[in-house]
């Protein structure tokens, strides 16, 4: 299936919650009416990169119904994002929170495009949707800079839950991503047996909730560098949420649970 062909569902959004650090429940709202984990002053700004209107219309169309979340900006391919960008940072229009990513397009492609955002712009974190799951695409993505990884065939529930954890400063991987990834890592071990002294390390302060800026500082590496291991550790663990690997940090004893 061609990226042309693929759209992105508009019907039935219903977001599902905030993806914070640490353990916390995101609670479901009532049908039909979508919930936010986060105050309705705390708007979130999109902007929307996708070389097909189509897209970019349906995403404008469930946005709409979501509470905290404004597409202000919308881009055919990756140069006319960095344009708006810039003329943006020049004019001084605000910048959007998170820009959604698509991957294959004219021009420039997602993950030039990426790469250069983060560059640039560090206050900007990237969302990739895209039709394409393969790893090694996942893999070139997340070494750009992205914060996230979606496809198009998912819920729009989780469209939004990526968005959201972006703009947290969370990663959030497609959970169909998520296990392609696992499948794919060579080797017998699983689990924490899989995980790197390092990434265990990283685990621990994830479950914590440690921020990726404040993991970055602890350990004294870049904030890239840090996003570029949590996403690593959820990968190996197949896990789509740091909500998740506190809680497989607290099951298996690497924290204790709270009191």
């Amino acid at each position: 299936m061609t990226e042309q062909q693929q759209g992105v569902r508009e019907s039935g959004v219903r977001e599902s919650g905030v993806r914070e650090s640490g353990v916390r429940n995101a609670g479901a709202g009532e049908a039909g009416a979508p919930e936010t984990g986060a105050p309705e002053t705390a708007t979130i700004r999109l902007m929307v990169v996708d070389d097909h209107a189509v897209v970019r219309r349906g995403i404008l169309a469930y946005v709409d119904a979501v509470p905290a979340l404004e597409v202000i900006a919308e881009a055919g391919d990756g140069q006319d994002a960095l344009a708006q960008l810039a003329q943006r940072r020049t004019t001084g229009a605000p910048l959007p929170d998170v820009v959604l990513m698509d991957l294959q397009m004219p021009r420039m492609g997602g993950i030039e495009a990426t790469e250069a955002i983060v560059r640039v712009h560090p206050g900007v974190a990237v969302v990739v949707l895209t039709s394409f799951g393969e790893v090694e695409r996942v893999h070139a993505a997340l070494a750009a800079g992205a914060s996230g990884y979606v496809l198009k065939d998912a819920e729009p529930t989780e469209v939004v839950a990526a968005v959201r954890a972006a703009a947290a400063g969370e990663v959030h991987l497609d959970s169909a991503v998520a296990r392609q990834l696992t499948r794919r890592m060579s080797g017998p071990q699983v689990g924490l047996a899989a995980l790197t002294t390092r990434e265990r390390e990283i685990l621990v302060l994830v479950a914590q909730g440690h921020s990726n800026r404040e993991i970055a500082d602890r350990l004294v590496i870049s904030e890239r560098t840090a996003r570029t291991h949590v996403s690593n550790v959820l990968a190996k663990l197949q896990l789509t949420s740091r909500t998740q690997a506190a809680l497989l940090a607290i099951r298996d004893g690497l924290i204790p649970p709270p009191s």
